[in-house]
């Protein structure tokens, strides 16, 4: 259960070419969140929040460059906490047809989402408010704030080939200091907790840290009738997490993916532009998964210390190896999509749309059943047809 409210005012200054913005932002909200993981052990909270963000940004231009220095100031007062955050950023107009940037920052966040990052598919998104059953310590140092934490920096340039033509090229950088995630593998309460139980083993929730990085390439073409527009992304991303002994282990979270294209096609065309049509095909390199080691006997003792181990009959048991360390197979897509639009009038019109999905029906695994080995694909090759009336 997730509930609240929000207020703000922002205030706008010209000066000549320049330009100051500022304002404040009020938040509240109340979150109530329980889950019970694999071994039966609950984890729940109630939290009330309330925040208030005070910003400034002022624009400034000086010949060819645009500087737009700011800061926020983001009051945590549920958790007493305050947090300053400056954010930079610049543009350079080198010619009419090609400018650098800049952009960076620092950001808290108070929010985190119900799911854990270590889960493949989530039926449920949920959030929760920043919690306070975190971990003492964290990577050798005194853990003193529970927000999540980042800093971003980001460099790239725009380049117009010609009035049609243009590409844009962006390369980031993100530090996440601090990450709280769901601790999944919680076994004890506080309460209950045998003498020398880690945080990990009692703590409702975990803390990480990580780094994001990659590069961005878009290429647009737009002229009249005709679109295109193609996209790929090299991005890299990784967590550490401690581990019951003190370690730092660092894992690959599921969405990291190295290699995604997009490319999109579009075309119109008819005395009243009435016919549409698009194309849309994605490639990306396989998801990170985790792989298994092996298969046993688990043998759960329904009846404590004096079941008969001899004889039970135990149940099948996995033992995974490590986290997110395999890689599924490339992924492909290919979708297509022809409109009719019929004007009736001036404000009414029907839209008879005929689309395709995977139209070589590629067999791209969403998950393989480890148990019977059985592959689940995802969308087949699956065509449709829609009829909407606008009016």
């Amino acid at each position: 259960f997730i509930g609240g409210f929000n207020a703000g005012f922002n205030f706008t200054y010209f000066l000549g070419k320049d330009e100051l913005k500022f304002g404040f932002e009020l938040e509240g909200y109340r979150t109530e969140y329980e889950f019970t993981n694999f071994i039966g052990s609950e984890i729940s909270q109630i939290e009330n929040t309330t925040q208030l963000g005070l910003f400034a940004k002022y624009k400034a231009v000086f010949g060819k460059f645009i500087v737009e220095p700011g800061f926020r100031l983001q009051v945590y007062a549920s958790l007493s906490e305050i947090s300053p955050e400056p954010r930079l950023s610049m543009k350079y107009n080198a010619t009419d047809r090609f400018r650098i940037k800049f952009a960076g920052g620092m950001y808290t966040q108070n929010l985190i989402a119900a799911s854990s990052d270590r889960d493949v598919v989530n039926l449920f998104y949920g959030f929760l408010s920043g919690p306070e059953n975190l971990p003492a310590n964290f990577d050798g140092e005194p853990v003193t704030s529970k927000l999540q934490k980042s800093n971003h920096l980001i460099l790239g340039m725009e380049f117009d080939v010609s009035n049609r033509i243009s590409m844009n090229v962006e390369g980031y950088y993100k530090n996440f200091p601090q990450l709280t995630n769901i601790n999944r593998f919680k076994i004890y309460t506080e309460e209950n907790a045998p003498p020398g139980a880690s945080d990990v083993e009692t703590k409702d929730f975990i803390i990480e840290k990580g780094d994001a990085y990659g590069v961005d390439v878009v290429f647009k073409y737009d002229y009249k009738k005709v679109y295109f527009w193609l996209v790929y992304s090299l991005g890299y991303v990784t967590r550490e997490y401690e581990d019951v002994d003190g370690n730092m282990i660092q894992y690959t979270p599921h969405y990291d993916r190295r290699h995604n294209v997009n490319v999109v096609f579009s075309y119109v065309t008819g005395q009243k532009r009435e016919w549409e049509f698009g194309a849309r095909w994605n490639l990306g390199t396989g998801f990170p998964f985790t792989q298994i080691q092996g298969f046993y006997e688990y043998l759960s003792f329904p009846g404590g210390v004096n079941t008969d181990f001899i004889t039970e009959n135990g149940q099948l048991g996995i033992l995974y190896g490590d986290l997110y360390n395999g890689r599924l197979p490339v992924y492909h897509r290919l979708d297509v999509d022809v409109k009719r639009n019929f004007f009736f009038s001036a404000n009414t019109k029907m839209v008879v749309d005929v689309s395709i999905t995977n139209v070589y029906n590629r067999e791209n695994i969403f998950y393989v059943d480890i148990v019977t080995n059985e592959i689940v694909y995802q969308l087949p090759f699956m065509p449709s047809l829609g009829v909407s009336l606008y009016f």
